[in-house]
């Protein structure tokens, strides 16, 4: 699923017309590059302050650097081979179509994120809210696949707010998607991003979905934000893709299996019409996700759709899998 690449920080600076020099620089040559940080004083509201790092492909370092040199602005760069800070990589997915910068060492996007997308039934002048959307996966994904709609992705870790507003000037997606750093659960700080109530046709999220008063944890402190959180943070989530939806709106998320109860719990006060689809990692293995569709305030009964199953029984992905996860095909959510 994944083709990742080193990068490497090449030069940092606050002078933007000397990162557009620089930029000017690989671009006419032909040579891959990353700015790192350039939309984070947007988010952070500190416009020229934080300094910016241009990052290029570890195969690409050596003749930037040359590059630089040969222009005079060998006092610029880095110490040679230095690694970022971050640990980034930046990975191909959906067969290529997308491509993610991300921490190497943490919460890593997987295939929870483009199940989720492909789900999410939206259409040409939807609106879509991904609340708690990390490095952007799962909005860019539903993004990449549904021409004209507009996606808002919600983060409240900076530095992943920051990635996934690289990545959508990555991706070319900046006229759809836009980045806001809230809390997905304070309608205050929602309503101050421009998130009123009502303000969403759909909303998608993969909140935190272990109990860190039952579950063993990841060490790492950034994979246990993404996963762990307390009793009641699915309701609270749930809450809040209730107040951003208009009355017509839908939810989409995705969950542990053994944790469905918990989820057909916390919506059942507010939406209705919930379909669910089982993921099996293995065939003939216990179901280990299930995605889970609902309508805001509708009355409709709950459906149980088909599993879709990720490997077949000698461990190699099937059909179905691939053309969701490499094709970036939509997954049906209602029933055949």
């Amino acid at each position: 699923m994944y083709a990742a690449k080193t990068m490497r920080e090449l030069v940092r600076t606050n002078n933007a017309v000397l990162i557009s020099a620089i930029e000017a620089l690989l671009r006419g040559a032909g040579i891959p590059h990353l700015v790192l940080d350039q939309h984070m004083s947007v988010l952070e509201g500190s416009l020229g302050i934080l300094p910016r790092r241009i990052l290029v492909e570890d195969e690409h370092q050596q003749a930037a650097r040359r590059l630089l040199t040969e222009a005079g602005l060998a006092h610029e760069l880095r110490p040679a081979m230095e690694p970022i800070e971050t640990a980034l990589s930046v990975d191909a997915v959906l067969g290529g179509r997308l491509e993610l910068a991300q921490p190497r060492r943490g919460h890593r996007v997987g295939h929870d994120a483009i199940l989720l997308a492909a789900a999410t039934d939206a259409y040409a002048g939807d609106h879509a809210v991904d609340l708690g959307a990390g490095v952007g996966a799962a909005g860019l994904a539903l993004a990449s696949r549904v021409p004209g709609v507009s996606v808002t992705l919600v983060e409240i870790d900076p530095e992943m707010a920051a990635l996934a507003a690289e990545n959508v000037a990555r991706n070319g997606l900046d006229r759809r998607v836009r980045v806001v750093r809230a809390d997905a659960t304070d309608p205050a700080a929602l309503a101050a991003a421009g998130l009123a109530p009502g303000a969403a046709d759909r909303v998608l999220m993969n909140p935190p979905f272990n109990d860190p008063a039952r579950q063993n944890l990841p060490a790492d402190p950034m994979r246990r934000a993404a996963y762990a959180a307390p009793a009641g943070t699915l309701e609270q989530w749930v809450d809040a893709a209730a107040r951003l939806l208009h009355s017509a709106g839908t939810l989409t998320l995705i969950w542990r299996a053994d944790g469905l109860a918990t989820v057909l719990a916390a919506l059942q006060p507010q939406f209705g019409g919930v379909s669910v689809k089982p993921v099996h990692g293995r065939a003939g293995k216990p179901a280990i996700r299930v995605l889970c569709r609902a309508s805001k305030g509708s009355r409709a009964p709950l459906s149980l759709l088909p599993a879709l199953v990720l490997n077949d029984e000698e461990g190699r992905p099937t059909r179905e899998a691939e053309v969701v996860l490499r094709g970036g095909a939509a997954l049906s959510m209602t029933e055949p």
